[in-house]
């Protein structure tokens, strides 16, 4: 009896003492559930919401790599001083660039608030004949830093005087005939009626040494568009506060067809004091907007698609000072988001000798320079 009486006793302890290390028991909370990325499609292809935010986010970019014959360096503002009509380069122009994009949209009760971003990394060579040829990193640069509520922006961008127009051509080097600066600080109203027509009014800072403004009066752009299925007409006008002069554009596109498109632009820029060598900086003639030679200028060109995959682009223009560009080029998408373009340029300057478009004494010029591009780029 003591032995069964102790075995029992022994068990009714054993099973207290369980009891009471199960009531202590710590409870494991149920894991949250993965708040996995979820794609965005108001903005379009590539956008998705960052977690925990109604933001969305796209980011893309680019890959770029350039081999140039000839005279493209030149085309550019190059040191070329020792070149002749005739003499070849001493060797190829190279350039590899990195560009990172990103892109923000939220709708609010302000309307959808954006933002864009582009950031270029650069290694590159000059193909100068005088001791420059070397190939290094070639800067970084923020081409786009901007921030846009509704209609309004605000931020790093480039000038509506090109932006809003159309810039030219789909030519690499569509700048033979310049038809204005680009880099600025803007603030700047967008108005978009919905039925094709659209406008724009820009407050702009400039940039360089001709460029910048100088006082608290800033550029101003304004612009007017028309856009149909036909294609558009748009026409932009600036005026530069630091040499109080006015330039502007009238641009129309076409759209022939499934395959064919067609524009003109023609400039037109005031330029007294951009001629008068007694400014404290002499423009030389050319400011930030109008950066062609003389008063007027004509830009046009199109593009042919062969297919899907492949489209020939060619962009004449000239000048008031003779000066004459001419660049042709085929694209080729070897697969989706692979572009091979072979370009071919010339133009002849009217001031031989002279590049107007860099202000640098040492920037001359041959009196017609011939210059090729193999591009490749992947875009993401």
């Amino acid at each position: 009896m003591n032995i069964k009486s102790l075995l029992l006793g022994s068990a009714a302890a054993l099973i207290a003492v369980s009891g009471a290390r199960a009531a202590d028991a710590v409870t494991v909370a149920e894991p949250e559930p993965a708040e996995y990325v979820k794609i965005c499609d108001v903005y379009g292809s590539g956008y998705f919401y960052i977690p925990g935010t109604e933001t969305c986010l796209r980011i893309g970019g680019y890959i770029r790599y350039d081999i140039g014959v000839g005279d493209v360096g030149s085309f550019d503002g190059a040191v070329t001083a020792d070149h002749e009509d005739g003499d070849p380069q001493d060797t190829f122009y190279k350039k590899a660039r990195f560009t990172l994009k990103t892109w923000t949209g939220q709708e609010t009760e302000l309307g959808t608030l954006k933002t864009f971003t582009e950031t270029r990394f650069n290694f590159s060579n000059s193909n100068a004949t005088i001791a420059l040829n070397t190939a290094h990193n070639s800067g970084v640069s923020l081409n786009f830093a901007w921030i846009q509520l509704g209609g309004l922006r605000v931020g790093k961008d480039e000038s509506a005087f090109n932006t809003f127009i159309g810039y030219a051509g789909n030519v690499i080097q569509d700048t033979l005939v310049p038809y204005g600066d680009f880099d600025t600080n803007v603030v700047q109203y967008y108005f978009d009626a919905g039925n094709g027509f659209s406008a724009v009014v820009s407050l702009e800072e400039g940039s360089g040494v001709k460029g910048t403004i100088d006082s608290y009066v800033p550029h101003v752009v304004g612009g007017v568009k028309w856009t149909q299925g036909w294609g558009a007409i748009t026409g932009v006008v600036a005026y530069d506060s630091n040499y109080e002069e006015v330039a502007g554009k009238v641009r129309l596109d076409v759209n022939v067809n499934d395959a064919i498109s067609l524009f003109i632009m023609a400039g037109y820029g005031t330029d007294d004091n951009l001629t008068d060598g007694s400014w404290a900086i002499p423009a030389g003639g050319r400011g930030f907007y109008k950066q062609w030679g003389g008063n007027w200028a004509v830009w046009g060109g199109g593009t042919y698609k062969f297919n899907e995959k492949t489209s020939f682009n060619i962009q004449a223009s000239t000048d008031d000072e003779k000066n004459i560009g001419l660049a042709a080029n085929i694209a080729y998408d070897i697969v989706p988001g692979l572009t091979v373009t072979a370009e071919v340029d010339w133009a002849h300057w009217g001031q031989e000798g002279i590049n107007w478009t860099d202000s640098s004494p040492l920037a001359f010029q041959k009196k017609n320079s011939v210059g090729g591009l193999l591009r490749f780029q992947r875009s993401f």
